[in-house]
């Protein structure tokens, strides 16, 4: 499998091992990637929101960071423009939703290191997490590199000067091994047979003009949708809870971090910067379709997710001077937590209503066609059954490079169009 993907399909070597971990389950794989990967992401971000709060030396109720990471999750997970590609579709997933939040996997070590070997343990994995990302996704990649080259940058103003060498350490060493996954990625056969299949074969197509502009217009267009999609309130909202219950030592009411507004402006500019150059990585192959292509957000919008709840809880912080209005303040910031839960619950019920049909069809077609296919059939007919905007052999009645697929996948020379199932 990692030979195929290196090779032949687009060089992204992790990627081939992801798939080769659930693949080899075959459909019970594809089944159970869902809650499990749903597990690993709940479980990263929760370590994360633990050991950086106990690493500044502050103090929250128990639940909360658990509370924080769940809807950090849920809104990364559930809230996203489709839901089945981001969550359920194991392709898209290992290569756009898991990749960002296996970087954030990187600051674990980081913070748990306090001898000179438990921060050579924390460089060590920061390398092969970065050489994993860079071979995994190129989305993904750029945005790794933007934001590790931002923070080695404001540990200029931020941190303190023994705080600043760790750090600068630690983010030069994750930036080399996203750089060297990221060469072994591009100059694979692999990547250069699939650019060769999208016409983006020329180094130059990404500084091309056409591509700069058009990259800018998708952007524009992506962030238009973005910024008008209600469920990340949600994260906004557990980012302004946490600030409202947040305690320094003693439980003090802590005091605001060094130079707030910097890191808002760098916040937000890291998040424009990385979520327009993972655009324009894309756009040479995916030209004006990156827009409707909405997995490929997924490798930013998880870094916008974490800024919403970063400024909810600058916000809720700052609120903590209204006393007489704090209590109330935690039940309004819960009560919307709540509410972006309970409105994401009927389009998921849909959602899965909508699954369990196509189960029930895909069962049955692929039963017809393997009795077909053992009576020696060599030309069996297909029925799409379309959901979350798939590509599907014969989609909009028009026949696609997924209709091959599945020809290969029954051993058959070729598959015809039939516009009802058997």
């Amino acid at each position: 499998m990692i030979s195929k993907f290196y090779d032949h399909d687009n060089g992204r070597v992790m990627n081939g091992v992801l798939v080769w971990l659930y693949g080899r389950f075959g459909v019970a794989g594809h089944q159970w990637f869902a809650p499990i990967s749903a597990v690993l992401v709940l479980g990263i971000l929760w370590a994360v929101t633990a050991l950086a709060l106990r690493r500044a030396g502050l103090t929250v109720p128990r639940g909360v960071p658990l509370l924080v990471a769940s809807m950090v999750a849920v809104v990364f997970l559930l809230g996203s423009p489709n839901t089945y590609k981001t969550f359920y579709w194991p392709a898209a997933s290992v290569s756009h939703t898991l990749p960002p939040v296996l970087a954030c996997a990187a600051v674990i070590p980081f913070l748990l290191a306090r001898s000179r070997g438990a921060r050579a343990v924390a460089l060590a994995i920061s390398l092969v997490i970065g050489l994993c990302i860079g071979t995994l996704s190129e989305q993904s990649t750029i945005v790794v590199l933007v934001v590790l080259l931002a923070a080695l940058v404001l540990t200029f103003w931020t941190a303190d000067q023994q705080r600043r060498r760790r750090l600068r350490v630690w983010c030069a060493v994750g930036l080399a091994g996203t750089v060297a996954g990221a060469l072994i990625l591009v100059t694979s056969p692999g990547s250069r047979r699939r650019r060769g299949r999208f016409g983006a074969a020329k180094d130059t197509s990404l500084i091309a003009p056409d591509s700069l502009a058009g990259a800018a217009r998708s952007f524009g267009h992506i962030m238009i949708d973005t910024f008008s999609a209600w469920p990340y309130l949600g994260a906004v909202a557990a980012g302004i809870l946490l600030g409202l219950v947040l305690r320094g030592p003693g439980g003090v009411t802590p005091s605001s971090p060094r130079r707030p507004v910097l890191l808002v402006g760098a916040g937000v500019v890291t998040f424009l910067v990385s979520g327009y150059l993972a655009t324009l990585v894309a756009y040479p192959v995916f030209k004006a379709g990156v827009v409707a292509s909405t997995r490929l957000w997924n490798d930013f919008l998880f870094l916008y997710i974490v800024l919403l709840t970063g400024l909810g809880t600058l916000l809720g912080q700052a609120l903590q001077g209204f006393r007489p209005h704090v209590a109330a303040m935690r039940w309004v910031a819960a009560v919307l937590c709540v509410g972006t839960c309970i409105g994401l619950t009927p389009p998921l019920v849909h959602l899965g209503n909508q699954m369990q049909r196509r189960a029930h069809d895909w069962e049955r077609q692929d039963r017809w066609i393997r009795a077909r296919v053992a009576h020696g059939a060599q030309v069996v007919p297909y029925t799409p059954t379309p959901i979350g905007k798939m590509t599907e052999p014969f989609g909009n009645g028009k026949r696609s490079w997924s209709t091959a697929c599945v020809a290969r996948y029954y051993d058959v020379k070729h598959v015809d169009y039939s516009p009802q199932l058997p």
